[in-house]
């Protein structure tokens, strides 16, 4: 959908109209566009998908409901649009992260490296990307654990991203089977959106000693522990 082009001073000073925009009146139309959608990504992430409605989405970007459904339609436009507005970052990071590793590494690249590498991005966008990549984090974590369509959303929007790094991980771990390494990075998939999400559990259930939100902290210790379950899962018989 072509985006309206800007408003006039004159059109600023006449009172808002219900109703579908005009095209002439769009000054902001990207502004408003993005409003909305940290809007509906801050709800969805504490609400999920469905205790979300349009006209919550509209009350708290400051807009009328009809702007909403003239940017994105229907509600699972909205999601997607959310869903996907973040999700070129964080893949197209990922998969340059890992290609330059294992561009520079060659033949010394290791299965630590590229986790290390594909990790970082998630990570550093949480930790330093302010509240929207927070709510995104934790919408991510839903929508991974939502049965109804979180298998498609994910697929659509991750698997490019995370089939790369299988193939670079295959490389290192030529003997590992193909199902080994799905289920392994199966296993990844859950502890890094439920890590990043930051729910609070691991605090209350290491009654302090660990912090959901040190990051840093999380990071290190995931890719150590994804890389040795990818070896004990891929390479059962290594010694």
């Amino acid at each position: 959908m072509t985006k309206p082009d800007a408003p006039s001073p004159e059109a600023d000073a006449r009172p808002a109209r219900r109703g579908r925009p005009p095209k002439t009146r769009a000054a902001g139309g990207s502004d408003t566009r993005e409003s909305i959608l940290d809007a509906a990504e801050d709800l969805f992430s504490k609400h999920g998908f469905y205790g979300v409605t349009i006209r919550e989405v509209a009350r708290e970007a400051g807009v009328d409901t009809a702007l909403v459904h003239y940017y994105f339609g229907a509600k699972r436009g909205l999601f997607d649009s959310v869903f996907l507005r973040r999700a070129e970052v964080w893949n197209n990071e990922r998969v340059d992260a890992i290609n330059r590793y294992a561009r520079e590494a060659g033949e010394a690249m290791t299965l630590e490296g590229l986790l290390e590498a594909f990790l970082r991005p998630p990570f550093q966008w949480s930790l330093k990307g302010g509240p929207g990549w927070k709510h995104y984090s934790a919408l991510v974590a839903q929508t991974n654990a939502n049965p109804t369509f979180g298998g498609e959303t994910m697929a659509r929007y991750f698997d490019p991203a995370i089939r790369r790094l299988i193939e670079l991980i295959h490389q290192t771990m030529p003997t590992a089977r193909e199902v080994d390494l799905y289920w392994a990075y199966h296993n990844l998939s859950g502890a890094l959106t439920l890590t990043l999400g930051e729910t609070g559990r691991l605090d209350r259930l290491s009654g302090g000693l660990c912090l959901s939100g040190d990051l840093e902290t999380a990071g290190d210790y995931m890719v150590r522990f994804a890389a040795a379950g990818f070896r004990a899962v891929c390479l059962p018989d290594a010694k």
